[in-house]
């Protein structure tokens, strides 16, 4: 059965490639958007490899965006960019339910390495993205988009991807809750300071922006969950898949809007991106093993690092109204960081370390 499931992504692969030598790349669309959805299907009947099937569907994802772009920009007058802060609403709200107010009371067993992990999240990949932003030679608001995703709190997949690593998953939730609360003061602040030469920041603007898009969505799940209690089971249970659904429509969304311009400069972009991720990784790992931290909270602090919320970095950049620029670089990095990290926690998942709580 295994083998069938992989017939399929190879034969659409076959036709892709006959399609696009025969009449050209325009051409051949269909068939390469579904090979990476068919491959994606097909590396679900094998257990080693399901991790990377939710990376490769997003390929599937920003295929279709890049081929069919007409499709998604615009639904009968209506601008389909409107659903994406809407969409991380959702996505924060399903974080929201699923936390606890023990998961900050985390902080106080174990101040240092959330201190630590806080301290690197908010220095690392912003000074990293402020670095590639000024030697990039690109124009100045697709600059500002990597100190942007480079300003923002880690994302819910980090969390995934720690559990896949055998890392401290306690920490990454808990790293993860912190610096999304902080991003209202945080984010603003970073891209002030950083992007304010690239871009005008409107510094108490962005606040209330990441505000409505992360505390309020954020509480509300918070609020549920204690309400509902052990009622709520139902909505942890199908909130992880309307997230993962949220996330895949808005990379579609935002590569459709940004498509032309993706083409334009994708090659510099896609490199620029895959440094700042892989250094996220590296930086944050070794920082970790330098001042002593254990191995599977050095793993946790690299991810939590390298592993950013592009979606919030995407929705930002649709209220400045620079979906097309600034949002770039998001767009390139939310699916990429789900590859990268696909593979750098399935390399840590065959390393095993002694399991410890939150230290």
């Amino acid at each position: 059965m295994a083998r069938l499931s992989f017939l399929v992504p190879i034969l659409f692969f076959l036709i892709w490639l006959g399609s696009f030598l025969i009449v050209g790349l325009e051409e051949s669309g269909y068939a390469f958007v579904l090979f990476w959805f068919a491959l994606a299907f097909g590396l679900q009947s094998k257990p080693a490899w399901k991790a990377f099937s939710f990376p490769v569907s997003i390929l599937g994802v920003v295929a279709l965006g890049m081929f069919f772009p007409q499709y998604f920009q615009e639904i009968q007058g209506f601008k389909l960019t409107g659903l994406i802060n809407p969409l991380i609403q959702i996505i924060m709200f399903g974080m929201g339910a699923t936390l606890s107010w023990r998961d900050f009371g985390a902080v106080a067993k174990s101040p240092k390495s959330v201190g630590i992990g806080i301290l690197a999240q908010f220095s690392i990949m912003p000074l990293i993205g402020f670095g590639l932003a000024k030697i990039s030679g690109l124009e100045p608001e697709v600059a500002a988009g990597l100190i942007l995703v480079g300003s923002s709190p880690s994302g819910t997949a980090s969390n995934v991807m720690a559990f896949l690593a055998r890392a401290n998953v306690a920490l990454s939730v808990t790293l993860t809750s912190i610096t999304t609360l902080m991003a209202p003061l945080m984010t603003p602040i970073l891209m002030k300071l950083l992007a304010g030469q690239f871009i005008e920041i409107d510094l108490l603007k962005m606040m209330w922006d990441i505000f409505k898009i992360i505390l309020l969505p954020v509480g509300a799940g918070l609020l549920v969950n204690q309400v509902l209690g052990s009622k709520s089971s139902w909505i942890e249970k199908l909130l992880p898949l309307v997230s993962m659904l949220g996330i895949a429509l808005i990379i579609l969304v935002i590569t459709a809007a940004g498509r032309d311009s993706l083409l334009e400069i994708g090659g510099v972009l896609i490199l620029l991106v895959l440094l700042h991720n892989l250094l996220g990784y590296g930086i944050g790992y070794g920082f970790s093993r330098m001042i002593g931290m254990k191995e599977q909270d050095a793993r946790t602090l690299a991810i939590e690092v390298g592993m950013q919320n592009a979606g919030l970095a995407s929705g930002l950049s649709n209220i400045l109204g620079k979906i097309a620029t600034v949002g770039l670089a998001p767009a390139v990095f939310g699916p990429l960081q789900n590859v990268t990290g696909s593979i750098l926690a399935t390399f840590w998942s065959k390393k095993n370390v002694k399991k410890n709580s939150l230290t």
